[in-house]
């Protein structure tokens, strides 16, 4: 379905070179059989990430670092000779190390729970030249999605057209000030910050105003909401008794 690469990213793209990358007409959309060849080659637009967690759990991961459990064997040996101060300040130590590590990981947990009720359950798209209401998750990169005052984006979205068209970006920008789009391209070198690309919509926030025709041009964990799920669920979240041993 991609017929070339182009290194720019989607905001700065003319909306004919991005109809021809998705070899799709704006007026049919792709038709079920390109959706479902494209559902194959980049899966469901979901946000994907290990289930939530028991706090049971949770706790018991924080005991599963290899330098926590050196240190929980130097406590013990600690102990049977007899050095109790040593073995209670480390035991201390690393209490005080699972205390944070379970902290930090619920609250990652939690954000990552809230960041897929953002998720839009259903989307309003051309497949064939009809319209139909699909289960968000079947939305493919080079859909042609419509959207109107109410709806959730269903995924990242180059708009080619608007008609008053305001969206609110507050789940994902923090700004609590409605955005209207347009579909110009933007000017500069790329860099520009996700509440400036005003020819975008992006998954997970919601439409206020007018109504709008965009393509997508990210589903899943490759859009900007699933690139705060990756930062989330990464691996990453050391206490800072990880962080100094592991230097």
């Amino acid at each position: 379905m991609t017929h070339f690469a182009d290194p720019r990213p989607w905001h700065q793209r003319e909306v004919p070179d991005l109809l021809r990358q998705h070899a799709v007409d704006p007026e049919l959309g792709l038709s079920p059989a390109e959706a479902a060849l494209a559902l194959e080659r980049h899966g469901p637009n979901a946000l994907v990430n290990q289930s939530l967690r028991s706090p049971l759990s949770l706790l018991a991961a924080q005991f599963s670092d290899f330098m926590v459990l050196v240190l929980l064997v130097t406590a013990a040996v600690s102990g049977l000779i007899g050095d109790l101060i040593d073995t209670l300040a480390i035991l201390v130590i690393v209490v005080l190390n699972a205390a944070i590590g379970f902290v930090q990981s619920w609250r990652a947990d939690r954000a990552l729970a809230a960041l897929k009720q953002l998720a839009a359950a259903q989307a309003t798209v051309l497949r064939g030249g009809q319209t139909r209401v699909l289960p968000a998750s079947t939305v493919v990169p080079g859909d042609i999605v419509l959207l109107e005052a109410g709806n959730r984006v269903p995924a990242d979205l180059r708009l080619i057209k608007v008609a008053q068209f305001q969206v609110d970006e507050s789940a994902l920008t923090g700004e609590s000030v409605t955005v209207a789009k347009n579909t110009a391209v933007l000017p500069g070198d790329g860099s520009n910050a996700l509440g400036d690309q005003l020819n975008m919509a992006f998954k997970g926030t919601t439409a206020t105003l007018g109504r709008a025709r965009g393509v997508v041009v990210a589903t899943g964990m490759h859009t900007e909401l699933g690139k705060v799920a990756q930062l989330l669920d990464q691996d990453d979240r050391s206490t800072p008794l990880q962080n100094r041993l592991s230097v």
